[in-house]
Order: C-alpha cells, then structure tokens, then sequence
C-alpha cells in the first residue's frame, strides 16, 4: 500500500495542473526577484528628464523612439512617419501630436500569438499579466485559443479587458519560442518582437528579421548581471520550472521511494540524487529533491555554488584540483583537460551510487558539454533514472535522446524531455509573462504612460538584436565609467552679514568650563560631607574616587585592536559580584531563608561570568598569535597564586588569621585586577594581563571565604563550593561554544547575570542586616536594586537585538521620555519608602518597596534599550558594561566591602571609556543615544557634488560587477585599500580575506585594511576576527590613520561594510548619519562592494555610495565571493 500510494503520488505530481506547480524554490524565488524589483526601481536622472522638458515644448510633429542622445549622433535612432529606412506603427501612421519622447500607451497594440511549436503548451503573457499591461493603456490583441494549453480560457482573457483577434497586426508582437518561418512573414516592417531569438545559434533567423525590418528583442539575451534586469530574466524563470519538474519526472519514472520510510516490511533507504550544475535550474532540483525526501548531492565548478547547495541541505561535491569555472554573465566556462579528467572519475564514482541524475550543464553558444558518458550509465542500479535538462543543446549525458525517453539495455530510465518549463505551463506562463510585463514597462515611462527605447539603458541594448534594418547583436562593451575627480575643498569664507559667527570663540571659555565642573564636583563633595555619614562611608568614597582615577588612565592605555578583549576581561572580573553574595549564604547543603537562596543564585550566576568571561578572552588573545611568537607560560603566575591561597586558607581555618591579613589579600586581589587591564595595553602583555585578572578574581575569593572558613560548616561550604562549581562549569560550556562572531550576544547576556545577582545580593544584603539603617547603607541599596535591574533587563534586550531576536530598528512606547520619566519619579518616590519602611523597622514593607524600585529599574532598562536605534546598539553594549560596575560599586557600599568598590570603579570606568570612544567614532553623544535621539552631534554643511560622482538614488540603477571583473581590478591596482564590516564576520570570511591579502602582497600590491572604531557590534571585534585569520599586524591601520590618504588608493575594497563607508555622513545634512566619521572610500579611484544586496546597514539608512559611478557592487556571501575573487586573481597574476 505504502509503494502504491508513493506511485500514486508521482503520478499525481506528474499530472499537476501547471498553476499549482510551484516548487518551494520556485515560490522563494519570486519573492525574491518581487522584493529586489520593488527594492530597485527605474526611473530617469535628472538630465533625462530635463531632455524631455525639452522635448514637450518642441513643436515637431513626430513619433520617437530615442536612444541617450538626440540628432545623428551614434547611438540614436530616430523614426519620423515612413521615411527610409524608419520604422513605421499602424497605430501612429499619421502624425502624432504628442510631442514628449516615446510613444504614448494608448497608441500602441501589443498582440499574443499561439505558439505554434510542436507540444508548446505556454502562452507568452497570462491573463494577469496582460491586464497590467491593459491598466497602463495598452490595447493587447490575443490569438483565439493561445492559453487554452496552459489553462487560461479566451474568457480569462477578455476579463483583463483584452481582445480575441490578429495578434500579427499589433505594434509589439510576444512569443515564446524563436518564431518561424511562416510567423516571421506575417511580421511587418516596424513591429517589434519579444521573444527568444537564439541569435548565436540561429543567423538566419537574425538575418530573416533584419530584412523585415524589425525590431527584435531577444529576452534569451537580456544581461543577467544588471540587478533591476533579473525581473526580466526569463531564462532564469524557466531554468526555475526545468528543475523542479526534472524531479517530478524522475520520481514518477523510478521505481522506488524518494523518501526512505520505516514499516514493518521492512526498512526502505531513501533515495540518493546527484545534480550537475547549481545554476538557477539546478539549485531548483536540489531543493526539490530535498523537500522530497531524499539524498542530494551537488556539483558545479563554480566556488559561489557551495553555499547555496549547502544551505539546501545537500552535499556539495568537488574535486581536489583548483580551478575557477566562473564564466561571464553568471554562467560557467569551459574547463581544462585536467580538471574535466578528474570531474569524469568523481562522475563516475556519483553514478554507480545515486539512483537519479540529473544534469544542467550548458555554456553559451555551444554545444552542451558531454558530463555522464554511456559507460557510467551501465554502472547505474536498474531502475535508475536519468534527466537531461541540456537536452536540447545535445545534452550532457551520451545516453540522452532529445525529445524523448528511453530505456537503456541495463535498466536505467533516460529523460530527454526538452519541453519540461511546458510540462508545467500555467506556472511558466505566469512567470514568464510577468517577466515580459516587467520589461516593457521598464521600458520608458511607466508613470507617464509612455513606451520608448534607449540604447543607453544596458538591460535594453542588451536583448536588442535587430533594428532598423541593422544587426544590433551582439552589444557594444559597457562605456567606460568616468573616474571621479575629487575637486579641492573651498576655502571657507566669512559672510559679511554674520561677522560675529565667523569669529573663534574667546580664549577663556575653555578654562571657564574647566572651572565650572571643578566647581560643580566640590559642590558634591560639600554635600556629600554636610550630610554627615560614618566615616567608613568616606573612606569608601575616597576608596571610589581613587579607583575611577586609576581605571581611566589604565582603559586608556589600551590599543582599540585589544577592545573586544578587555571587554571580556572586565566582563569576567565583574564576576565579583560573588564575592558579596558569598558573605550572605546561610544554611547547610541548601539555603534556609529567601535571602540566603538570592545570594546562592547570585554566586551561580557570578561563577557563569567569571569561567566563561576569561576563558573567552584567552581564546581571542590566542588569535593574536603568530607562529613566530615566543610561546606565552603566563599561567605559571597562578602558581604563586595558588600557593598563597592555600597557605592563607590553611591559616583562616585554622582561626589564626589576623584581620590585617584577610584585608592585604584583599588589596593584592584588586591591585591584580588593576594590573590585569592595565597590561592589555598591548598584545606582547595581554595574556600576562588575563592570568593576572583570574589571580585578582581567586583572590578576592579567598579573602571573602577566609574570614567565615573557621566557624562555618562543611555543609555550608560544600553549598558555596558548589554554587561556584555549578556555575563555573556552565561558563566554560557557554564560552567553549561560543563562536568569536557572536562575541557581542555572549558579553550582553553576560552582563544581565552581573546585573540580576546585583539585585539580589542588594536585596539579600538588606533582609540579612535589617537593623542597618545608615542614610549611606540604605541609599548604596536602592542604587544596587535598580541599577543591577536596569543592566539586567538592558543587556536581554541588547542581546536579543544582536541575536535578531528582536527588531534592531528603534521600538518605543508614544512619549517615550514621559514614560521613562515617570518611571524614574515612581523610583524616587519608592527609594523614599523604602527609607521610611527601613527606617521604622518595617522589614515586608521595605522589601515590597525594593521590589517596586527593581520592576521600574527592569522597565527603565527594557523600555530604554527597545527605544535606542540599530546603529546605536554597540554603543549600548559598552554602557551596559559600564553599568554593571556601578551595580558592582553599589554592592561594594552596601555591604562596606573595598574590594567590590575599588574593582566595580574600575569596571564603571572601563565601559565609560569605551562607550564615550564609540560616541565619539560616531560624532554622538551618550545622552543622546541613551534617550533614542537620533542624530549626530553637529550636522556637517552641504557639500556640492559633481553630478557625474553620484547616480541618481531614486533611478535604484547600480553597476553589478562579477568576481572575475573585481579580480581584474585588483591585479591592475598598485594600492590596495581593505573595509571590512559586520557583513565580513556574519558569512565568517576573516580567512578567505587573509589569503586574499596574502596573495596581493605576495604580488607586489601595498595591501592596507582600515577598521572603524564601531565596526562590528562591539569595540574591536574585526581586530579579534583579523586577528583569528592571520592578517599582519602592520597592514591593521585606524580610521584616523587612514583618512588623508584615501584617494591615493586605486581600489577600495569594502567587505561587508555599510554605515562605516556611508558618504550621506559627510554630504548630506540631513542624514541620521550626518558628522559620523567615515571612511571616505569613495575618493579612491575604484570601489568595489562586496554585500548580499542594496539593502541599508545596521542604521537602516540608505546608502548611496552603492550608486557612484566609481563602485563596482559584487553581489553575493562575501566569503564566496572573496574565495571567487582570489581565484580568478590567481589567474591573472
């Protein structure tokens, strides 16, 4: 029953009406190539547009169809009435009184023939498509019968507002297949034909059509590799159905499942299917095959494939020779002898294993390539099937019959259909018209309602073959692009009227701030002293004030490369959190009281930063290693280490520990947490400095432990030892797994933990010491509760943006200040009840108001980091950093610990510092990113650009360029300049750009990468991901190192970088952008862009450098297409 019914599902697939034939690649495809059209619209610039203004109020009497220039230049072709030589339309014979360029909808006649090639069952434009088409004005004349074969009755038609007549009588006549000879004689000189033509294979047809006079475009010729052209690519439409249904025919003509199945007769494999080529067709097959169940494995000769095979699910095949078979226009070339000989024996191999093969090899203009020889077709299983989707360009396998299907003597099954896009008709014509539609209404003014051809427009003189009694095939190469020349700055003039604006501001204003906040700062401490508190409470503020001084200058020793780096250090000392915790756990082998089960929690989730935060920082300083480094043996200072502590625990247990010792531990703990981030300043001290950090964290462990080691018990140790080892361990598990690309999501969720124990080692430390009432005491708790809620909350959300969890744009409440002000009202107002509460002896009351303060902490965090824009998120990452060591500082006053104030001042001021370098980067200020204000700082004045620089953003024209171009641009370069961006760390390609980097130095080129500070999505990630692939130090410059000599550069590179290289930052004023500093890759002579499309970067703002008439845009995985690239530069070289 279980085979009968697969049966009958094949049968079913076979026979499917072709409108519901639609393959899950199929659907995807579509969507794409509708969302890249609606992303990439084609309008006319500027000087088009004023040539037409032109144009109107011209009183000539003609009817135009124009190419880009006007009069008997080259390139233009002008047709007035019947003159010689001009094409003339039956529907404007007489003459127009339109005067703009092109014709006007209402005058054209655009007609459907039936297809009269045998066993074509499509039509060429289905009935949604003609009714655009007749929305737009047109008159559309279709043939009696043209779609019945594709199941569109005349009566569909006539709905959309078409007519059933003569189509040969239209001005545009559309076919589908080359029309024939008794077609081409019912043309008339002055039509106009879509349709395929062939023109490599079939002169004569070309030469037929010359003689006619028509104007003939054939969309088998339409460029693949122009981005807006892909909406009218009918090859890749139809190469969409051959693959589909090429595994529909082989899955009814097998005799066994697709899918493998488990019954109680037994167990049944799947099916095991190899797919030659994954171009546009194969790749449909490979998806097919796959959503059916079975084994797919893939080949192509093209590196770029791998990707996409792999994220089908399939196996990507190659052979252990290197060579590159990207060919022009998206296809693939013609291999060496060595190559094709070792693609033979993996062939061979495939076919004595698979139960279908399918082959989808063709190269333009030529024969299709024989891949599957009569010998590895007698190697296949009988009942083995076949399918030759080259069939009709002779096909790649020996045993193929076109047209036909046959039995070879061994039992194999051979499809040699060359009609499957037929097969599935509905469905190919839906397509396939939607592709004519797109393209003549690509073709003028759609806006306008006026069709006009423009031999400037690529897409069009591109599929032009013949006109005007002329051969247009093949096109002439693209224009050079000009090279822009970047004009000197002007010299800023003083405005006469605003005199006073021009003046420099007076000498004294700098030193009257630096009095003001002198000023403001001794204010503080005046009220702070007025106040008066005990005088532990001083000494902890000196304590803090000290350390805020010391952890400034030591942050700012450290190289911006070494970022990332002490990030993860101070991420995993702010692990101390355990260390107030531990002071309040109580009970046996578990707490006893709610308190005592926060702090245990608050221990375990300290242990999960402190083992995972440096081990992940001694995984990225191991990437700074290059071979010829001396080895490192900086864990030998853990041994001095381990040695005190255990003479001190020794001595702590046994109770003859004075309190002087427990405090010097204490000191030798956070002076070794000064040491460990002041020796990040450079890569030859920074595995010291990680050694030295874990020292200060295990010692500052031991002197919390050694006071209580002499009276607590062993089950009360066994419960701290195991909290620690617990969370210990799930660090180390978190870490070990963690992929260097995901850095940032890592050190946000870790910040939460931080965050979350703060909160409950404050609210344990008050419920354990209700009695302590000082004004310091209950203040240093409310600030602990809500700032380690806040970091909580912020750092979830933040790591829920950077892991795509939630929307990266901006999201907010209306009145997002008033909510967020009032929140910070109710916390005021709840921090004074919990004094009142606290102060009365009212313990219930004093923890529901702790609560309260926590909640609208939570909201406060949650609320603000939800509001702060995409390109603002890293810089939120590092005030999240900063806020944790305040939680830690807050901790450290709550329980009067100098340890936790001197180590969370460090922490605070580490993230202060870098947050303010990444504000900086981006000409932002702090208040404004943490309010959600957009904007910069100062707005840069407008810049007059040539108009030659930049493209027309709106016309959504690019110039797309293959890897074999960009290699060919690199190998003429002499100066090399490399941006790599966040693009360059998502498609992991730090290693394919290493190799690529290598090769250009090995060749001479001078190789130069420029980081941005806030590159990324925290400070020095692409250092750490550089570092990883072994790109030289030497050749890592800054932006600032960089920036004046940009336009000496023959090639900027820019790898997966958006908003850092965004030109709307220095020209346009009112960009979001505006006064960010970028890098002006743009004043190179050449930009090559590599990124998966034309989308805006993490701002979400537009980018028009992708527009300049300088840059190269190489769609695309940027690991592929590197690895492409580098290929092709092999070659060269």
């Amino acid at each position: 029953m279980a085979f009968a019914a697969s049966t009958a599902v094949n049968a079913a697939l076979t026979a499917l009406p072709a409108r519901r034939a639609r393959s899950a690649s199929a659907r995807a495809r579509v969507a794409a190539l509708s969302s890249r059209q609606n992303k990439i619209t084609t309008t006319f610039d500027l000087r088009q547009r004023a040539r037409r203004t032109r144009a109107r109020s011209s009183n000539a009497s003609r009817a135009l169809i124009t190419a880009a220039y006007r009069g008997s230049q080259s390139g233009y072709v002008s047709f007035k009435g019947k003159s010689p030589g001009s094409v003339s339309f039956g529907a404007i014979a007489e003459p127009a009184t339109e005067t703009a360029a092109g014709v006007a909808y209402e005058t054209l006649a655009l007609g459907v023939p039936k297809e009269s090639f045998k066993d074509e069952r499509r039509v060429a434009l289905a009935p949604d498509a003609l009714g655009k088409l007749v929305k737009a004005g047109m008159k559309v004349v279709v043939e009696s019968n043209a779609g019945v074969e594709s199941e569109y009755a005349d009566e569909q038609y006539v709905e959309q507002g078409c007519v059933i007549g003569n189509p040969w009588t239209a001005d545009i006549v559309c076919k589908i297949r080359p029309p024939s000879k008794p077609e081409v004689a019912k043309l008339r000189e002055g039509q106009i034909l879509f349709s395929n033509i062939y023109p490599r294979q079939d002169e004569a047809l070309v030469e037929s059509l010359r003689a006619k006079g028509v104007t003939a475009f054939g969309l088998d010729c339409v460029p693949r590799t122009i981005s807006r052209a892909q909406a009218f690519d009918t090859l890749s439409s139809m190469a969409n159905i051959s693959g589909y249904r090429a595994i529909v025919e082989a899955a009814n003509a097998l005799p066994r499942f697709f899918a493998g199945q488990f019954t109680m007769a037994g167990n049944v494999p799947p099916a095991k299917v190899l797919v030659v080529g994954a171009g546009v067709a194969g790749l449909a097959a490979v998806q097919t095959a796959k959503n059916m169940g079975a084994i797919v494995r893939a080949f192509d000769v093209r590196a770029a494939a791998r990707e996409q095979v792999e994220s089908m699910g399939a196996e990507f095949l190659e052979v252990e020779l290197e060579e590159s078979g990207e060919g022009a226009g998206g296809y693939a070339k013609e291999m060496s002898p060595e190559f094709i000989a070792a693609e033979m024996e993996l062939f061979a191999k495939q076919c004595a294993e698979c139960d279908i093969v399918v082959t989808t090899a063709l190269i333009p203009g030529r024969p299709a390539p024989k891949l599957i020889s009569k010998a590895m077709v007698e190697s296949m299983r009988p009942g083995s099937v076949t399918v030759d989707l080259a069939a009709e360009a002779g096909g790649n396998i020996e045993s193929t019959v076109p047209g036909k299907v046959i039995r070879t003597s061994n039992g194999v099954t051979c499809v040699g259909y060359t009609d499957l896009p037929s097969r599935c008709a509905g469905q190919s014509s839906t397509l396939f018209g939607n592709n004519i539609a797109n393209f003549i209404m690509s073709m003028g003014d759609a806006k306008e309602g006026r069709f006009e051809i423009r031999l400037d427009d690529e897409a069009v003189r591109g599929a032009l073959v013949t006109q005007n009694g002329k051969i247009m095939f093949p096109p002439p190469p693209p224009p050079p692009k000009p090279v822009p020349v970047r004009a000197p700055e002007p010299e800023e003039v003083c405005d006469l009227d605003a005199a006073d604006e021009c003046k420099p501001p007076p000498a004294w204003i700098p030193d009257a701030k630096s009095a003001m906040a002198l000023g403001a700062l001794l204010a503080l401490f005046y009220a702070a002293g007025g106040a008066a508190p005990p005088p532990e409470a001083i000494g902890l503020m000196s304590t803090f004030s000290l350390a805020c001084i010391v952890g400034y200058f030591a942050v700012n020793g450290v190289s911006a490369a070494l970022h990332s780096p002490l990030m993860s250090v101070t991420n995993a000392i702010s692990g101390m959190t355990a260390i107030g915790a531990l002071e309040l756990m109580r009970g046996g082998l578990l707490p006893d009281t709610v308190a005592a089960t926060a702090a245990a929690a608050a221990v375990a989730m300290s242990a999960v930063n402190i083992a995972g935060g440096f081990f992940m920082t001694g995984r990225m300083l191991d990437m700074f290693k290059r071979p010829d480094d001396p080895p490192s043996y900086s864990n030998l200072l853990l041994v001095p280490v381990i040695a005190a502590i255990a003479f001190y625990a020794k001595q702590a247990a046994a109770g003859v520990a004075a309190v002087a010792l427990h405090e010097s531990i204490a000191l030798a703990s956070a002076l070794c947490c000064i040491g460990a981030i002041s020796m990040l300043a450079s890569q030859q001290t920074a595995r010291t400095g990680n050694a030295l950090g874990s020292a200060g964290v295990l010692l500052g462990l031991a002197a919390t432990a050694g006071p209580r080691l002499a009276t607590a018990s062993a089950d009360m140790l066994m419960q701290a030892a195991g909290a620690l080892g617990v969370g210990g361990v799930v660090g180390l598990a978190i870490a070990a797994r963690c992929a260097i690309t995901d850095l940032p999501q890592l050190v946000a969720a870790f910040h939460s933990l931080v965050g979350l124990a703060a909160t409950l080692t404050s609210v344990a430390a008050y419920m354990s010491h209700p009695a302590a009432t000082g004004a310091a005491h209950l203040g240093a708790t409310c600030f602990g509760v809500f700032i380690g809620a806040l970091t909580f909350t912020g750092s979830v959300i933040a790591f829920a943006k950077l892991q795509g969890l939630v929307p990266s744009k901006e999201v907010a409440l209306p009145a997002k200040q008033v909510f967020n002000s009032a929140a910070l009202a109710g916390t005021l107002y709840y921090c004074a009840m919990f004094f009142k509460a606290a102060v009365a002896g009212a313990t219930g009351d004093a923890v529901s108001a702790l609560g309260a303060i926590a909640a609208l902490g939570a909201f406060i965090g949650l609320h603000a980091t939800l509001a702060v824009g995409g390109g603002d998120t890293p810089v939120v990452i590092t005030v999240l950093n900063s806020s944790s060591g305040w939680a830690l500082c807050a901790e450290g006053f709550v329980l009067g610990s100098q340890l936790l104030t001197v180590v969370g001042a460090l922490i605070g001021a580490s993230g202060a510092i870098l947050s303010q370098i990444m504000c900086v980067a981006m000409n932002r200020s702090i208040v404004g990113v943490l309010l959600g204000i957009k904007g910069t700082l100062n707005k840069t004045k407008t810049v007059d650009v040539d108009p030659n620089m930049l493209c027309d953003v709106e016309r959504g024209e690019c110039v797309v360029s293959d890897a074999g171009t960009a290699a060919q641009d690199l190998a003429d370069a002499k100066k090399v300049l490399i941006v790599p961006g966040y693009g360059l760390a998502v498609s992991k390609a730090q290693y394919a750009m290493a190799d690529l980097i290598e090769l250009l130095r090995e060749s001479g080129k001078d190789v130069v990468v420029a980081v941005h500070p806030v590159a990324g999505r925290m400070p020095g990630q692409l250092n750490v991901l550089l570092a990883e692939a072994g790109v030289p130090y030497d050749v890592v410059k800054e932006m600032e190192e960089v920036e004046n000599d940009v336009d000496k550069y023959d090639v900027s590179l820019v790898v997966g970088a958006n908003d850092t290289v965004n030109p709307s930052a220095v020209e346009d004023p009112n960009s979001e952008l505006a006064g960010m500093p970028v890098i002006q890759v743009w004043r190179s002579q050449k930009v090559l862009v590599l990124k998966r499309s034309l989308a805006g970067g993490y701002a979400d703002v537009e980018n028009p450098l992708f527009f300049n008439s300088n840059t190269n845009m190489v769609l695309g995985d940027a690991k592929s297409s590197i690895e492409e690239i580098k290929d092709g530069l092999k070659a060269l070289l």
